[in-house]
């Protein structure tokens, strides 16, 4: 009786969970999707500590408690600006959590003495979940480094790269046969894991920090393959279904954003993702050619406007402006100003950042368009306010056929009527290029920090 129930329990909990994904799919109900996961995960822990295997709660609770600690620690004190690296942790221990479960359980079955047959299911499975683990875990670890620019700011590449990945795969699959014909000998595992590791390392160091929103979609995919896995080995149909609904939603989260920016997916999986850059490419784009404005300038172009698109970037994220901007938005509109805002895909560092941030300030979800929606309007707008975008906004997408961002779909903020730039300094965006958009004819430079321009633009406005 007591297992049918937390069958029962498991079967809600996974109901809860496609519940999740209906409702994290619109903003307005966004809030409420992540209260139902929440609840189902509750409800999924508490019937797995309910089975009749679980003797001893000292450990469990012990593991409850520090994991409940740190994320708590992590929800309340992560500015929104760092979401990208936890969510690169948070799918790096996810990795990890699924390969050493696996382990316990081929251990464990040792220790009974009912080792398992070769090729048994649950074998196959604790050597898939150990391989896609320890990828997910390790390239996570990077991209989180690369993301808080601790480690690898730069790619890293080396003669032979493709080879050694090819070389550290095939040696992975072999190791996983290994253990699968003989799951007693337990050191295949501990070797398959190490030469995944590797491998984890050494497909993630070669991504550009532009290419790290595909990046964070794979490796959460990679996360939810792992924890299915792990449902496999320990026959855990809620984890063998919400490790499934997070794996695909992350590969088809992953083909949007490969659309996004022009990627393939076999890029994003090998790691093929930088051009060679142009050195002199900066000086022959914007010498004597980037023309500055003040406050005032910019707000007697807001004065004669009558549209007025604001385009978001990673820049806003770092100066905190979104409170700001949403404030300037409201006293341009008051003046009869329609204020829309431009979000690209990949803008920030993971898909929906700005969206997050704008909805943090309470921007009405009506005025958020998507790149396809707004990118005919451009040409009837009078002012393009971009504040803190570089490459989504970069024409060389469009023009430059050896450019790192060539064919990316971007924000076609060039065709409106006058653009205004807020950005610190003529500095490259992640793709490491230079911007022609900067130097436009019909864009204005507004240099200093994101958030003290916008209250300057505040003040002038209100002001004429």
């Amino acid at each position: 009786m007591r297992i049918a129930l937390i069958k029962l329990a498991y079967l809600v909990s996974a109901v809860l969970f496609i519940g999740t994904f209906r409702l994290l799919a619109r903003p307005r109900t966004a809030i409420l999707g992540n209260l139902l996961g929440a609840l189902g995960m509750v409800l999924a822990v508490g019937a797995t500590l309910c089975h009749p295997d679980v003797q001893r709660y000292t450990w469990a609770g012990v593991g409850v408690a520090i994991g409940g600690g740190i994320g708590a620690a992590l929800a309340l004190r992560v500015p929104l600006t760092a979401m990208p690296q936890m969510v690169a942790l948070l799918n790096g221990f996810g990795g990890a959590a699924s390969l050493l479960v696996a382990a316990a359980e081929l251990y464990q079955a040792m220790a009974r003495g009912h080792a398992y047959r070769a090729w048994d299911q649950p074998v196959v499975a604790a050597a898939v979940s150990g391989m896609i683990g320890a990828v997910t875990f390790w390239g996570s670890l990077v991209a989180f480094l690369k993301l808080q620019e601790w480690l690898f700011r730069r790619p890293v590449h080396y003669q032979a790269q493709h080879v050694v990945n090819a070389v550290l795969g095939a040696i992975a699959l072999v190791l996983a046969i290994w253990l699968a014909s003989r799951p007693d000998a337990l050191a295949a595992y501990w070797l398959l894991v190490l030469a995944a590791s590797v491998l984890g390392v050494l497909l993630t160091i070669p991504i550009g920090g532009a290419d790290m929103p595909v990046v964070i979609c794979l490796l959460n995919s990679y996360s939810g393959l792992a924890a299915a896995g792990t449902g496999f080995v320990i026959d855990n149909n809620a984890l063998i279904i919400s490790g499934s609904l997070v794996g695909a939603s992350g590969i088809i989260l992953c083909q949007i954003m490969c659309k996004a920016m022009n990627r393939s997916l076999t890029n994003v999986l090998f790691g093929v993702f930088t051009a060679q850059l142009d050195e002199g490419l900066a000086e022959r784009v914007y010498a004597g050619k980037v023309k500055g404005a003040s406050a005032e300038e910019v707000a007697l172009l807001f004065e004669s406007a009558q549209n007025v698109v604001i385009v978001p970037g990673y820049g806003l994220a770092v100066a905190q402006a979104q409170h700001a901007l949403h404030e300037l938005a409201n006293v341009l509109e008051a003046r009869g100003i329609r204020v829309t805002y431009g979000i690209h895909p990949v803008a920030g560092r993971m898909p929906g950042h700005m969206n997050v941030l704008l909805a943090e300030a309470n921007v009405p979800y009506e005025q958020m368009k998507e790149m396809d929606e707004i990118n005919p309007y451009f040409p009837q707008t009078d002012v393009v306010l971009v504040i803190g975008a570089n490459d989504v906004v970069n024409p060389l997408a469009r023009t430059d056929p050896s450019s790192p961002i060539a064919g990316m779909p971007i924000l076609n903020v060039d065709q409106a009527r006058t653009v205004v730039v807020v950005k610190r300094s003529l500095s490259p965006g992640f793709a490491g290029i230079p911007n022609p958009l900067f130097a436009a004819d019909n864009t204005l430079m507004f240099f200093g920090d994101g958030k003290q321009a916008v209250l300057e633009l505040i003040s002038a406005v209100k002001q004429l």
